[in-house]
């Protein structure tokens, strides 16, 4: 337990090489890392209810509850639009607006004003931006980020930064970085109330900026670090060798975090190079668009050869789709724009990258990752 004038709490449990197998205490729960953190954005995982994530621990009893969700990702920009701060405050929080009893971490918005915003203009002391949905004004900057964050309850809350696209100029990102430096320091002075707070490491693909920035950040009173800016267009190469840069440079003694980042095989290299938390859209997007994730790769399912398959989608998975339904049923369903395809599909990715994590935290335990790695990789070959 926390305590009372504690925001967040770390404990490194073991390393096999540079793998961190630890345990982070929020107010709303232990999260065991390294984790996948699913994505509710607008406080909903979709595909989901949250019975339906909750009940992900107990579908099958000889499976350890484990691979239960024990964090998920909300986000700022898109709840201060709709429903609004206010809203969500007066009726309890958070947590009790999605009836979540977990630990949230949640974006600061600063990716999504500069991907979605219809209009934004930059300036030192925030940004101005109009509403993806209605294009109606509005203003982020690192004090107005936090505050919302806080009302809204959330366990760990981002600071606010810029997020460079890909492609930019060094001189360009150099002064994003700058940028994201000072909101950094902002951020820290508008802390209160009882959300941990994180940092997060910019500098594009360039190594001597992440190194800076790494440094800048790390030197700060945050509760944790988060590398972002990666996913935004960059080659794979790019991203990988970025990641695999920063993630030693972070205090080992905080959480670490890469933000967005993504296929299975990423989230391993992600581990193996020290990182303890990960999020990413693809489990449900790639479920709503029929791309499910098994232990020999992806299938798309609605392909004609599984319209006759009576076997289970992955026949090593014990998730509730696997257990009770047949790939020609999925592909039925899927096929015919049924709901229920969603729900299954979804149901099974988010379970399979839940899983995975479970089970690179037994083999951290047991010093076997390498191995694991390994073998886990070579059967990733789409059928």
């Amino acid at each position: 337990m926390l305590s009372a004038e504690k925001r967040l709490g770390f404990e490194l449990l073991a390393t096999d090489g540079s793998a961190r197998l630890g345990r982070i205490t929020t107010r709303h729960g232990v999260i065991d890392t390294p984790v996948f953190m699913p994505v509710g954005t607008l406080a909903s995982v979709k595909g989901l209810t949250t019975y339906q994530l909750k009940s992900l621990s107990t579908q099958h009893s000889a499976v350890s509850t484990e691979s239960a969700p024990q964090v998920i990702l909300n986000n700022t920009y898109h709840l201060m639009l709709r429903p609004g701060v206010d809203l969500i405050e007066r009726l309890g929080g958070v947590h009790k607006f999605m009836s979540w009893d977990r630990a949230v971490l949640s974006d600061s918005g600063g990716f999504q004003v500069f991907s979605l915003a219809a209009i934004r203009k930059i300036r030192e002391e925030g940004v101005e931006f109009g509403s993806h949905i209605d294009g109606s004004p509005h203003f982020l900057s690192p004090e107005r980020s936090v505050e919302i964050q806080t009302r809204m309850g959330v366990d760990i809350a981002m600071a606010f930064d810029e997020c460079p696209p890909y492609g930019l100029s060094r001189a360009d990102v150099e002064k994003s970085v700058a940028l994201t430096d000072r909101w950094a320091r902002r951020s820290l002075a508008a802390r209160s109330g009882g959300s941990a707070l994180f940092g997060i490491v910019q500098g594009g693909v360039y190594s001597d900026l992440r190194k800076w920035s790494a440094q800048e950040i790390s030197s700060l009173d945050f509760d944790g670090i988060a590398i972002g800016g990666l996913s935004v267009g960059e080659p794979k190469d790019s991203m990988l060798e970025t990641m695999g840069l920063t993630a030693p440079l972070l205090p080992s003694d905080r959480p670490r975090y890469v933000m967005g980042v993504g296929t299975p095989e990423d989230l391993l290299e992600g581990v193996a190079a020290g990182v303890d938390m990960f999020d990413c859209v693809m489990p449900t997007r790639n479920a709503r668009n029929g791309s499910l994730f098994t232990s020999r790769g992806k299938i798309a399912i609605k392909n004609a050869r599984f319209a006759a398959d009576e076997s289970p989608l992955d026949p090593i998975c014990s998730c509730v789709t696997c257990r009770t339904v047949s790939r020609a049923y999925l592909r039925h369903l899927y096929v015919n724009d049924e709901i229920a395809a969603m729900v299954y599909n979804t149901i099974h990715n988010v379970w399979f990258y839940l899983d995975l994590m479970r089970k690179v935290r037994q083999s951290i335990a047991s010093k076997s990752f390498g191995s694991f790695r390994d073998s886990f990789l070579s059967r990733m070959e789409s059928e």
